[in-house]
Order: C-alpha cells, then sequence, then structure tokens
C-alpha cells in the first residue's frame, strides 16, 4: 500500500535522501523531524549500510533515533511470522529504558513492530508474559534482563541487532559482567551499535574490543565542546546550610521553567526536599529508594508542570528528557567528569540554551578543578551579594588549579639526628634518686626495707 506522498513531501531535507522505509519517513515527518542533528546525519547511513558502530555524541544531541531508524528499517521488511526477538536494547536505568520504548513506538507508529520493556521495579510475571508474546524490539536493564534470561523466559538467539545506550554508564554502574553475558547470547547478531556520552575509560575500551567487529568510530563531540548553549558557573559557600541558603535565593531570584537539583546521597536530596517544601517551594524528589511508581510519578508530575523544581541523585542524570528544563544546580559536586557531563547535558539540549550552577565548598574545590581540567574549560566564577559567605575559595592555588597545603617546615636531618641521639644517652644516663630524709634504708638484697632498731634502754 502506498503513503499519502502529502507526508512525504514535508520531509525535504537529508532525512528524504536516507534510504530509509516510507513509512518510518512517515512517522519522521509526522513527528515534524526536519533536519537530522550531527549525530543523525553521520551514523545512519553507516548504520544503515550494517557497519558496527561505536558513537560518542553529547546527551540531547538526539543519538537515540540515530539508532532506533536503522534499526527499525533492518526489521520492517521482515517476512513471515515473527516468533522471535530480532533486536536488544541495552540501558543502564528504568527512566531511559522506558523513555527509549517511546520513542520506538513513536517512530514505528506507522509498521506492525511491537516493542517491550523489562527492567527492574516492575511485576515480573507480567514481564515474562509479555516476552511469550515475543515482541520484535527488546528495551531492557541488564540486571532484570539476566533474571529474565535464567529463569528461562528469554530466547536471544536471533536478535540480528544489538544497541548499548549510554554503555560508559552501564560500566560505572558495575553492569561489565552482565553486559557481556547478554551479549554471548546475542551471538548470532549481524550487528552492534554502542552508544556513550563521554569517551570512557579501559573498561569501555575492553568493552568495544569483546563486541564490536571492525567498528566505524564516530567522535561526534569532546568533552571540552559540551553542551556550548549552557552556561556553567560556581558559586563558593561556607558549609552546607549557607548551600540550601543559595539554593532558596536561585529559585526566588532566577529565571527558570524548570530546574534539577542533584546531589550525591539520598540522605541529602530528602534534606534538601524537606527544606524547600518548609519554605512552601513545591518539588519532587527522586533517588534509589523510591520505589517504580513513586518514581514515575515523580518524573511524570515534574514533566507535566505539577513543579518546576526536582531534587535527585544521579539515578535521575541519565534518560531524562525533559521539555523547559533549563536550570542544573550541583548541591555535591558530582564525583567526576564524565558524571558532571551527564549531569548538565539534562540542560541545554537540542541547541537550547541552559544554566549550570555548582555550589562550592572547601571540600568541593579540588574536585571541581579535577572537572575543570577534564573539560578543558574553566567554570564562571559567580557572587551573589545577598547571600555572600566568608569562603571565597583557597588562599593559594597549584598550577592545576588545586588548593596548595600549607607546606611543613623542613627540619635539618643531621641535626635532627643530633638531637635524636641526644635524647636516648640522656634517657640512659638517668640520675640516682636520692633517699629522702629518715626514709626507711633498704637491705642488702634491695627487696625489703630494714627495720630501724630501737634505741637501748637507758
Amino acid at each position: 500500500m502506498q503513503l499519502n506522498s502529502r507526508y512525504l513531501s514535508e520531509v525535504t531535507s537529508v532525512f528524504s535522501q536516507l534510504t530509509l522505509h516510507e513509512r518510518l519517513l512517515k512517522a519522521v515527518a509526522e513527528l515534524n523531524f526536519v533536519e537530522p542533528t550531527p549525530v543523525q546525519a553521520a551514523a545512519i547511513p553507516l548504520a544503515l549500510e550494517g557497519r558496527d558502530l561505536r558513537v560518542t555524541a553529547q546527551t540531547g544531541s538526539g543519538k537515540t533515533a540515530a539508532f532506533v531508524l536503522p534499526m527499525l528499517n533492518r526489521l520492517i521488511d521482515l517476512k513471515g511470522p515473527r516468533v522471535e526477538i530480532r533486536a536488544l536494547i541495552l540501558l543502564p536505568t528504568r527512566e531511559l529504558a522506558q523513555q527509549t520504548l517511546k520513542e520506538v513506538q513513536r517512530f514505528a507508529q506507522f509498521t506492525y513492530i511491537k516493542a517491550g520493556l523489562v527492567t527492574g521495579g516492575e511485576d515480573f510475571k507480567e514481564q515474562a508474559a509479555m516476552l511469550r508474546k515475543v515482541p520484535d524490539v527488546l528495551i531492557g536493564t541488564p540486571g532484570r534482563l539476566l533474571e529474565q534470561l535464567n529463569a528461562g523466559n528469554l530466547d536471544l538467539s536471533h536478535v540480528q541487532v544489538l544497541v548499548l545506550d549510554e554503555a560508559d554508564r552501564m560500566l560505572d554502574m558495575g553492569f561489565a559482567e552482565d553486559m557481556e553475558r547478554l551479549c554471548h547470547e546475542c551471538a548470532n547478531r549481524e550487528q552492534t551499535l554502542l552508544f556513550s556520552a563521554t569517551t570512557g575509560g579501559a573498561a569501555l575500551r575492553d568493552m568495544i574490543g569483546k563486541v564490536l567487529k571492525e567498528p566505524e568510530h564516530l567522535m561526534l563531540n569532546s568533552v571540552s565542546q559540551l553542551a556550548e548553549g549552557t552556561r556553567q558557573q560556581v558559586i563558593t559557600a561556607d558549609h552546607d546550610q549557607h548551600k540550601e541558603q543559595i539554593i532558596q535565593w536561585l529559585l526566588a531570584n532566577e529565571t527558570f521553567k524548570k530546574a534539577i537539583i542533584f546531589s550525591n546521597t539520598r540522605i541529602m536530596a530528602d534534606r534538601i526536599y524537606g527544606h524547600l517544601v518548609a519554605k512552601d517551594i513545591k518539588a519532587f524528589v527522586l533517588h534509589g529508594d523510591k520505589d517504580q511508581k513513586d518514581r514515575k510519578q515523580a518524573i511524570d508530575r515534574f514533566k507535566e508542570g505539577g513543579s518546576k523544581v526536582l531534587v535527585a541523585t544521579d539515578v535521575a542524570a541519565r534518560g531524562l528528557d525533559i521539555d523547559g528544563l533549563d536550570l542544573v544546580i550541583n548541591f555535591d559536586m558530582p564525583r567526576s567528569g564524565d558524571e558532571y557531563v551527564h549531569r548538565i547535558g539534562r540542560t541545554g539540549r537540542a541547541g537550547g540554551e541552559g544554566l549550570a550552577i555548582s555550589l562550592i565548598t572547601h571540600n568541593d574545590w579540588n574536585l571541581m578543578s579535577s572537572i575543570e581540567r577534564y573539560l578543558k574549560q574553566q567554570f564562571e566564577r559567580r557572587v551573589i551579594k545577598e547571600v555572600k559567605g566568608t569562603y571565597s575559595g583557597p588562599k593559594k592555588v597549584k598550577a592545576s588549579g588545586k588548593a596548595a597545603g600549607v607546606k611543613k617546615k623542613k627540619t635539618d636531618k643531621k641535626a635532627g639526628d643530633k638531637k635524636a641521639g641526644d635524647k636516648k644517652v640522656a634517657a640512659k644516663r638517668k640520675p640516682t634518686a636520692k633517699p629522702k630524709k629518715n626514709a626507711p634504708l633498704a637491705s642488702a638484697d634491695g627487696m625489703a626495707p630494714l627495720k630501724k632498731r630501737a634505741p637501748a634502754a637507758e
């Protein structure tokens, strides 16, 4: 059946030049995708050729479409009944998996391709029932997928396309063995696509060597080009209570549509949330102690505008694509440059403008300096006179930007040895104690004192 040509005519740019199926082009047009992003323009043609890809592209660059469209294009013309899972997409978090499922469904809306979701926090038996229906595309997190595999509910032997999205994050979260096992289960695959927002380290290079075959490497951005539409600022603070005062001032005075405040711990996230509520600031909190229902509800309400503020740990640093999110506040500095990249990647998405503010006490300074070096840039220093504290940074800094510590005075080694020797000699030459006046005399054997002889009677 031929599709109405008026839909296809809306796709006037490079999308129309890609050899995508007309049903996918119709979806692209329906979704108002006119101009491909750089990662889409670079990755889609190579992926359509069947090449293995290793792609580095910043968060919010449109990389989901870069692997979903060629994956669907491969599956769309399959003949006969569909009784096997043909594509697997691995992701680090439930939130990112849920978002990816929606993207697959949007692009596949004019096809017969079905997708399923398997993540933690959802009913195991319901997922097993869904797997018995055998979706064409399976999207999930490594832990729960392995549980279903070990329970005999999952067959990946017919997977043609394997996608590892946010591979660096999965490795950071300790999923290396799970990823390798799942990749091994997809041994008959014809194509592997690996995407990440950072270049990663040795673990990622090792994974690339194990799962990709003669891959094409696409570096769409370096960390120094991170979120060019996002201003990055630091504000110094005296302590955590001072940070809370600064946050309250920012939320009251900064112009923004939606904001995320990141902390490193669940306890601190709850504390910040409690203080905001006490100040009549409507907010939601998101962290790993929240069950899946509460997490989904918090994200949905935040997206819908039920609140302008979300307090979160790094569980929310990946996979959240929220329209209008233009302010990120780091209450705690993230523990690595990559985590910083993913946090502030929540704002300034797809060419939009955003503001990222990090609050820095003396304990945070060196970590901030390390992240500046990693990004090869210096953050803008900002002072708010209404909530200005006493700490404004270290008195002295090293060439690296880190705080210079107070050097201990060096002592002359010889003089020190001489003094130490004199003390030892002095200890050996302890003066003999003088007997006290009228003290009892010691016996010859030095054991018991001799009794004083009573004077003779006259």
